[in-house]
C-alpha cells in the first residue's frame, strides 16, 4: 500500500527514485528477497560510497551513493508489496542513514581542508533539515491516512510484530531515540502549531520535498561528479537557513 494516495501525491524532488525502487521491490519480492536484506545492502553500498571518497575515486562514490538512495527505497517497498511490515527494518533503516551521513561527511572532512565547525554545522544541519521534512510529512500522512506507523517523537516504545525479535525492537528503538530525539524535538519547538494544520497543500510539500534526503544525497552526488567536494561541507552548513525558510513559510502562509 503506497503511503499517499494518487488523489494526495505530491511532487517529490527528494522521491525521484521512486519509479526504479518501486520495478526492484517487484521483482526482488519475487526472488524471496525480504525488506530486512536489502536495508543491509543499502548499508553496505553507503560504506563503499565513503571508501570511494577517501580513494578519490568521486564518479564511483557517486554510484555507490546513488544506490543506496533507491536501495534505501526498495526495502519499504518490499514490505508493502510483501504486507510484511517491519518494526525492527523501519529503526534500522534510519539508524543506517545516520552513520551513513555521519561517514560520507567524515571522509569528505578528511580530504579537504574545512573546519570540524564546519563540518558539524554540515552534520547537524542535514539531520535537522531531515527531520523538518519528516515532520511535516508524518502529519500530512496521519491527516489523510490516519497512518500511525510515524510519529513525531517516538518516544513509546514499539510492539514488533509476531516474527520479529521484542528485545532487538527495543535496543534499536532507544538506539534512534538517542541519534534523532535532538532534532526532531527541536523541529517540534519551531512549529508546534504546525500539529493543528488541517491540511498542507501540494506546493507546500514539493517545497519542501527540498529538504528530504534524497535531494541531499542527489547534490552530493553531482559535487562528487563535478570534483567539487570542498563544496560539500559549506553548502550544508548553510542550506539550514532554507529550512527555517520552510518552517518560516509554512506560519505565514499555510493555516
Amino acid at each position: 500500500m503506497p503511503k499517499l494516495s494518487i488523489d494526495d501525491k505530491f511532487i517529490d524532488f527528494s522521491d525521484y527514485g521512486r519509479p526504479i525502487a518501486s520495478f526492484l521491490a517487484l521483482h526482488l519480492s519475487r526472488l524471496k528477497v525480504n525488506a530486512i536484506q536489502v536495508t543491509f545492502t543499502f548499508f553496505l553500498a553507503g560504506i563503499a560510497c565513503s571508501f570511494c571518497i577517501l580513494t578519490h575515486h568521486f564518479v564511483l562514490a557517486a554510484l555507490f551513493l546513488m544506490l543506496k538512495n533507491i536501495l534505501d527505497a526498495v526495502d519499504g517497498e518490499i514490505a508493502r508489496i510483501t504486507k510484511h511490515p517491519s518494526i525492527i527494518g523501519r529503526y534500522l533503516d534510519s539508524i543506517f542513514d545516520f552513520i551513513i551521513n555521519l561517514l560520507i561527511l567524515l571522509s569528505i572532512l578528511s580530504i579537504e581542508s574545512s573546519s570540524k565547525l564546519t563540518f558539524l554545522l554540515a552534520f547537524f544541519g542535514i539531520e535537522f533539515q531531515c527531520s523538518i521534512y519528516n515532520y511535516y510529512y508524518v502529519i500530512l500522512r496521519r491527516r489523510l491516512n490516519n497512518d500511525e506507523t510515524s510519529r513525531i517523537l517516538e518516544f513509546r516504545k514499539p510492539i514488533s510484530y509476531h516474527y520479529e525479535n521484542q528485545k532487538i525492537a527495543n535496543v534499536l528503538h532507544a538506539t534512534f531515540l538517542c541519534l534523532y530525539v535532538v532534532f526532531d524535538a527541536l523541529v517540534l519547538v519551531l512549529d508546534k502549531p504546525a500539529l493543528f494544520v488541517k491540511q498542507f497543500p501540494k506546493w507546500f510539500m514539493s517545497l519542501l520535498s527540498f529538504l528530504g534526503l534524497g535531494f541531499q544525497l542527489l547534490i552530493i552526488c553531482s559535487l562528487l561528479c563535478l570534483r567539487l567536494t570542498e563544496m560539500i561541507l559549506p553548502f550544508f552548513a548553510w542550506y539550514s537557513i532554507f529550512g527555517l525558510f520552510v518552517i518560516l513559510i509554512r506560519k505565514l502562509l499555510v493555516k
